[in-house]
């Protein structure tokens, strides 16, 4: 008995040594683009490796596009931001421009940090058995509101895992006066925090609205805050840009 055992566990090994452990597939984040106007999406990413991506999608109201998380690959983690660049005019390479969240020259892709604009962030990282960890991050500012929502993620009974974050609705009519930037007809078009690090009425106004965002640098230090999920299981997130007045 201990010899057909002992051969069992022979064969076992061979076939383990010959046969590759299949990788888990890379998350997807598929951009949907319903603000009523054309957006060029941004992304930037952390200074810890991560891949920068390229040939980022410009969306017309109504459409969507699925980018690829190139987190199997060497360092293997991705963690970085979307958002929505908005009235983008100009020749990319030279004088492309964008009014809102403008990161670069580039129409496709981002080479500086983004003006300040509400981000959707992620952090993908084979190296946690947590993650992916995402939020909404209207820290730096609110341009368009953003929701983020897990795919085929399983929320355990009385978790909030894999729970949608951010909401649809529009803040900047709550924005406070001097915090506001208009566009040249005088309609809204930007909220700025003027202090990412502390509470400010931005941060009060903003978060009671929506506080399942981030209105400032240590919202999630607040106990029972909501601005943080991660979801073990799930394939993937889309990200939902909605309409302001």
């Amino acid at each position: 008995m201990r010899g057909v055992l002992a051969a069992v566990i022979a064969v076992i090994a061979a076939l383990a040594a010959v046969t590759p452990v299949s990788a888990a597939a890379d998350h997807t984040v598929t951009l949907v683009n319903r603000s009523g106007r054309t957006i060029w999406v941004g992304s930037t990413v952390n200074a810890d490796g991560s891949r920068a991506l390229t040939g980022l999608p410009v969306l017309r109201n109504g459409q969507s596009a699925t980018v690829t998380i190139p987190e199997s690959g060497s360092p293997n983690h991705w963690r970085g931001t979307f958002f929505a660049r908005q009235d983008c005019t100009g020749t990319p390479g030279s004088t492309f421009h964008c009014q809102v969240g403008d990161c670069g020259p580039l129409a496709d892709r981002c080479t500086t940090g983004e003006r300040p604009v509400g981000l959707a962030e992620f952090n993908f990282d084979r190296g946690d058995w947590l993650a992916p960890w995402y939020d909404v991050s209207y820290v730096n500012a609110f341009s368009l509101p953003i929701t983020i929502e897990a795919r085929d993620g399983v929320t355990p009974p009385g978790s909030a895992e894999c729970t949608a974050v951010g909401c649809p609705e529009d803040l900047l009519p709550h924005c406070p006066p001097e915090n506001l930037t208009r566009w040249a007809d005088g309609r809204p078009m930007l909220c700025t925090n003027p202090d990412r690090d502390a509470r400010t009425a931005y941060s009060d106004a903003l978060s009671s609205r929506c506080p399942k965002a981030y209105a400032w640098s240590r919202h999630d230090t607040e106990p029972g805050n909501q601005v943080v999920r991660q979801c073990r299981q799930c394939t993937g997130f889309t990200v939902t840009f909605h309409p302001v007045a």
